[in-house]
């Protein structure tokens, strides 16, 4: 596909988650450990990875840490990070399939949790990575299952003047009369219609992103696009 460069009035539209005994439930979001000093997130969440994109994700850490707390956490037994008063808690990205989580205190005093990351497909590179094969492909378009909405398959180049680079995108287009809600990495970032706003670019962040087109309640457009590592050369 070749490169284009976005004037920036196009774009204003684009601004735009075993130990002592089992966990207990805390504040919403978070379940804090048998020893009272140490908590995870409630569930998996879906959040962007630095390099690999959407992913799996909880955090883990400190309690209410006094300022001498420090723990190690861990994903099935490998070290994390080392969390502090200072920096109470750590980002965890999970691998398929069941998680388990640790966060230690001192060698006697481990608290665990445990997260199911497991694809509903085993095909699918991970739990934050929607089903999209009732779409079809043909020459480079893809159509939603839903027939909504369509995408260009294959990315271009375009300077971003909300990051200052060149970096990689894709337009989608609504297919008809229909107001569909567009966001990327689930972070909302338009409102496409059939008369004023019928197409959109939407700019790919490193790794795997998943666009949506949400018309109402009534169905939801996925398209996975590959980012690369999120930026590109204009020519």
């Amino acid at each position: 596909m070749e490169a284009h460069h976005i004037p920036a009035w196009k774009t204003a539209s684009l601004v735009a988650l075993l130990a002592l005994a089992a966990p207990a439930w805390a504040a919403t979001g978070t379940q804090v450990g048998a020893s009272g000093k140490t908590f995870a997130s409630s569930g998996v969440d879906c959040a962007m990875h630095p390099t690999n994109g959407m992913a799996p994700h909880v955090l883990a850490g400190l309690y209410n840490p006094t300022t001498r707390a420090k723990a190690n956490v861990s994903l099935n037994g490998a070290l994390v990070a080392k969390v502090s008063f200072a920096s109470p808690d750590a980002d965890v990205w999970l691998a398929n399939g069941s998680n388990t989580v640790t966060v230690a205190l001192t060698k006697r005093i481990t608290d665990s949790y445990v997260f199911d990351a497991t694809p509903t497909d085993p095909n699918l590179p991970n739990v934050c990575i929607p089903d999209t094969s009732g779409n079809t492909i043909g020459a480079d378009l893809e159509y939603a299952a839903s027939n909504k909405s369509y995408a260009v398959v294959t990315p271009g180049c375009a300077w971003n003047p909300l990051t200052g680079r060149g970096q990689p995108f894709v337009n989608l287009f609504v297919n008809g009369d229909y107001l569909l809600n567009v966001s990327v990495n689930n972070v909302a970032l338009t409102q496409l219609n059939g008369t004023s706003l019928p197409h959109t670019a939407v700019f790919l962040s490193p790794g795997l992103n998943v666009i949506s087109a949400a018309n109402a309640a009534l169905s939801t457009d996925y398209y996975v696009r590959d980012g690369g590592d999120g930026t590109c050369t204009l020519p």
